[in-house]
């Protein structure tokens, strides 16, 4: 965990905020080590750490499965959740001033936490994600309740053309009076994918306005795709 930490200090985060202003996006590369990676599929399995499965078939969300972490975390993931949020809280303000929303992230992420269990959002909505062969994940936005945080990450757990082929990470942009945008991106094995929830702002002739934006999975064509979900606001549910 110390060397994944380093990574992250390392990290220049103004270029960062520079990427998720221009884009809504940033992909941080070789954060997580392959042994760190093994250790995240290899919890896969283990039935105890979870809250909650979901078959996406049964929901129409798309075709593959993933399971929810209870409370207490594993070290690692509290440690990475509660790091990587200190670090967007500042982008994630800046977007509610330009959009003149009337709302601030605390500067903590327990803090955060407090304020969705005051809003009866109490279960933890780290998720571990598996496609197979003819897997992928319809479009969508990770809300969860009234209190949401506006960026997200991802982890990548394995190999693009090497475990996998097919499984790209889709973003969508909708502006406003337009056609969407498509975003097609292959983060490689132990990449961070630092992405939008809901919308961000975009400069336009007069002023600041919103682009809601969403995120799926294309269709894995062969072998079997992992990928760790981060959000940092809990759900009701």
């Amino acid at each position: 965990m110390e060397a994944i930490l380093e990574r992250l200090q390392a990290t220049d985060w103004d270029r960062v905020a520079g990427m998720m202003h221009e884009k809504g996006y940033a992909v941080l590369s070789d954060i997580i080590s392959e042994p760190v990676c093994d250790t995240l599929i290899n919890y896969y399995p283990e039935e105890q750490r979870y809250r909650k499965k979901v078959v996406m078939e049964r929901y129409r969300f798309g075709q593959g499965e993933y399971k929810y972490f209870d409370y207490p975390l594993p070290d690692l993931i509290q440690q990475l959740r509660t790091t990587v949020y200190g670090k967007l809280v500042p982008i994630a303000n800046l977007w509610m001033k330009a959009l003149q929303i009337d709302r601030q992230f605390p500067g903590k992420h327990e803090e955060l936490l407090a304020l969705c269990k005051a809003n009866n959002q109490l279960n933890p909505t780290v998720l571990v994600l598996n496609y197979s062969e003819g897997g992928f994940n319809t479009l969508h936005q990770d809300l969860y309740g009234d209190v949401f945080f506006p960026i997200q990450i991802v982890l990548f757990l394995n190999e693009p053309e090497e475990d996998y082929t097919g499984g790209e990470f889709v973003l969508t942009e909708q502006i406003p009076r337009a056609q969407s945008k498509a975003i097609v991106l292959q983060p490689k094995r132990g990449d961070m994918l630092i992405f939008t929830t809901n919308f961000r702002p975009v400069r336009g002739t007069k002023g600041y306005y919103r682009v809601a934006m969403k995120h799926g999975v294309s269709e894995v064509r062969s072998g079997k795709r992992y990928t760790m979900g981060i959000i940092f606001h809990d759900a009701i549910s």
